[in-house]
């Protein structure tokens, strides 16, 4: 059926009307008194279409908060979740769900609170209570990482879920990744994964803080920790040393964009420590090759890697005094009538 200008104006009409309806609602501010009670500050077109039922969600509010007011805070509770349920497109529903949030935290219901707190800020961004909420959340998840025990029906406590922790964390840099709690979040998140045993994804909580947050006040320690972390996974000389080379990268490069931080000692040891295992290992290789294999060559080019490693230490004056036995022994393979110095050397494999 062909569209006629009155339809078309009315349709119109419509939307306009729609426009106004939520943007008033989004302007209008809910405030509470004592006196008074709930108060809607601003124009809210919204409550004023159907009033009837802006009226009973206005009574519904208010009965809740006094319910609250004189310590009944389950009642109170449950009548916020009703009201957020029934009148979910009214201005009431995101202080409704708020005030339910709180009770839940003061009842030790972490997982219930965290929830509902991300439902506000999920259906109803522009919630004034938005940053407010975004920290109550960091401080659950904070909680649950520190070991604090979600509480059933407010009373029966549940076990330890340090992983809970670190997943709230990660919801918060999702939901507000431009926020003062993001770098805080993921600096979190690194620490909840090493509590957790798993180095690897700590690791990567760390780069994500170092590269998305540059100019934070933690990106500082985000750099050193992430040294550490390389240097946890290190495990001798004997392995491999990818990790003590990452550390050595990150320990240098904190102490070069960082000179007066007060973790500078800190990383100059961690760097020391880091060369000489690095420069060790280059020594185990050049052992082998020396006195397993007899390749003058590959033990040269091992002992001066430990020494370029780590240059004016023990582990490189070592590696000198190995030169001097390859350019002896090298001497001697080409000469075998030449007198020969034995020298005892121990081995573990």
């Amino acid at each position: 059926m062909p569209t006629t200008p009155a339809r078309a104006l009315s349709a119109l009409c419509v939307l306009c009307l729609a426009f106004v309806v939520f943007t008033g609602a989004a302007r209008a501010d809910l405030v509470w008194t004592p006196a008074s009670g709930w108060k809607v500050q601003g124009e809210s077109v919204l409550t004023g279409i159907l009033p009837e039922e802006g009226h009973n969600a206005l009574d519904s509010m208010n009965k809740a908060r006094a319910i609250e007011e004189n310590g009944h805070h389950s009642s109170a509770m449950s009548s916020y979740e009703r009201i957020a349920r029934k009148y979910p497109n009214s201005i009431y529903a995101p202080e409704a769900l708020y005030r339910a949030a709180k009770i839940r935290l003061e009842r030790k219901q972490y997982n219930k609170a965290f929830n509902q707190f991300q439902d506000i800020v999920t259906r109803y961004p522009g919630t004034t209570h938005f940053n407010d909420i975004i920290g109550e959340q960091y401080r659950i998840a904070n909680a649950l990482l520190d070991g604090a025990r979600n509480r059933y029906f407010g009373l029966i406590p549940g076990f330890k879920n340090r992983g809970k922790g670190v997943d709230d964390f990660e919801k918060i840099l999702v939901t507000a990744p431009y926020s003062d709690y993001a770098p805080l979040a993921l600096m979190n998140v690194a620490r909840g994964h090493q509590k957790l045993h798993e180095p690897d994804e700590a690791i990567d909580a760390l780069d994500r803080m170092i590269n998305n947050y540059p100019q934070s006040l933690l990106t500082p320690d985000a750099y050193l920790k992430l040294a550490q972390a390389h240097q946890s996974l290190v495990e001798g000389p004997y392995y491999d040393q990818g990790s003590t080379k990452q550390a050595i990268t990150y320990f240098e490069d904190f102490m070069i964009l960082f000179p007066s931080d007060l973790g500078v000692a800190t990383a100059d040891k961690g760097l020391a420590d880091m060369k000489h295992v690095l420069a060790d290992s280059k020594i185990k290789i050049g052992d082998f090759y020396f006195y397993k294999r007899s390749n003058y060559k590959a033990a040269r080019v091992f002992y001066n890697e430990a020494i370029t490693s780590y240059p004016d230490s023990p582990i490189a004056k070592t590696a000198r005094a190995r030169l001097v036995e390859v350019d002896a022994a090298e001497a001697l393979s080409k000469n075998p009538a030449a007198p020969r110095k034995h020298t005892r050397h121990f081995w573990l494999f």
